[in-house]
């Protein structure tokens, strides 16, 4: 009988040098949200020479591709990586530095798809060794609103055939090489975007009783508006309220006639939430017809809050002890952050775990940095473990 963890760290042995050549020429070549088409040409291109079955165009950049065990419609998993870059200008001396300027993978993405495009070769060469149809989805734009889970869900990507659970990972420069951490439960926040503009009569700064003074407002808007936090909030519930960009574009003594302030709304909770976004109105509104302004709101609603379906990551978390060793599956928090593959738990089962990538755990880059990088023996990791997963959830 085989031995699934050896046969597993074989075919990782056998093909980590090509999935680092792989994540190598992503990072060179990032692309931002929904316009990854150099991306997802590679990655067909990759398919092609395996021979692996695929849809493209799905979300624009999208793709989907299978591999079907034995007896392939007694159940499908899928495995889903993101593929997409932020707009930020890489400041990494690396001989694989990003070639397209002001667009870099610091948030890991190249790191995710080529840890699943090394799954789809160990699991080609295991086909003959578990059940069902495995279904690898490669996601565009989880750095934009609206998010293209959203979008691909909407496309059909869990149908045809329907899929039972799926499994993510992300990096996580905070644990080591080696270890991946998993939260059952509610795991990562839901995230709205602020807009606000505040209106009134500009002018002279030396006789604020002639005009409206837009600044004075919006002082009062941002202080007044953080009791939706402290004061608002349910017992227990996380939340943040953020700002972190206003514009009032006047002068040492020229009040703006306009102020436009921008922000997060982050929280755990999908009934406060909506709650929270009428408080948010109701606040600002008052304050800016009280002090004579006028106020232009609009809430853009952002991804859903990310919650790991107990059970399933129960299994996982047991199945990983399994391939990884007790001591490299940690526990870990939940986090403000938020993330597209929140839609997909909505719709079925899921599990969405950190994978460590740091030799330096202490000193490390954060995530959306511009010197953010990995350690890329993570690699072996992050497509042995998902490899192990994906054989367990469909035999056992």
């Amino acid at each position: 009988m085989i031995d699934l963890k050896d046969k597993i760290n074989s075919l990782v042995k056998k093909y980590f040098k090509q999935v680092v050549e792989i994540r190598r020429h992503l990072h060179q070549y990032p692309e931002i949200s929904f316009q990854e088409y150099k991306t997802s040409e590679y990655i067909v291109s990759l398919l092609d020479s395996w021979n692996i079955k695929y849809q493209s165009g799905i979300a624009h950049t999208g793709i989907v591709c299978f591999i079907e065990g034995k007896n392939p419609d007694k159940k499908t998993i899928a495995l889903r990586a993101d593929i997409d870059a932020l707009p930020v200008e890489e400041k990494n001396s690396l001989p694989f530095k990003s070639k397209n300027k002001g667009v870099m993978h610091a948030c890991g993405h190249d790191a995710h798809t080529a840890s699943l495009l090394g799954v789809i070769l160990i699991l080609k060469e295991l086909k003959g060794f578990f059940e069902g149809t495995i279904k690898f989805i490669f996601q565009p734009a989880e750095e934009k609103l609206p998010g293209g889970a959203k979008q691909m869900i909407e496309e059909g990507v869990l149908e045809n055939p329907a899929t039972e659970i799926i499994i993510g990972q992300h990096v996580y420069p905070e644990l080591p090489c080696g270890k991946i951490g998993f939260k059952k439960g509610t795991y990562m926040a839901s995230s709205d975007e602020i807009f606000l503009t505040v209106k009134g009569k500009g002018g002279h700064g030396a006789i604020p009783n002639k005009i409206t003074d837009t600044v004075l407002v919006t002082s009062h808007i941002i202080v007044a508006l953080q009791q939706v936090v402290s004061r608002l909030s349910p017992s227990g519930i996380p939340t943040v309220l953020s700002f972190g960009k206003v514009i009032a574009n006047g002068a040492t003594n020229i009040i703006p006639s306009e102020v436009n302030i921008e922000g997060t709304f982050r929280t755990m909770d999908e009934t406060w939430r909506k709650q929270a976004h009428k408080e948010i109105t109701k606040i600002t509104t008052s304050i800016a017809q009280g002090m004579g302004a006028e106020v232009d709101i609009e809430i853009k609603v952002g991804y859903p809050v990310l919650v790991n379906d107990e059970q399933t990551t129960n299994n996982a978390i047991n199945y990983a002890k399994e391939y990884l060793g007790s001591n490299n599956v940690e526990k870990l928090d939940y986090r403000m952050t938020a993330e597209d593959f929140a839609y997909y738990s909505q719709k079925i089962p899921s599990t969405f775990y950190r994978l460590g990538t740091s030799s330096d755990p202490e000193n490390v880059c954060p995530l959306h940095s511009p010197t953010f990088n990995i350690d890329e023996e993570s690699l072996r990791t992050g497509m042995g473990t998902m490899s192990y997963l994906a054989i367990k959830f469909l035999n056992d």
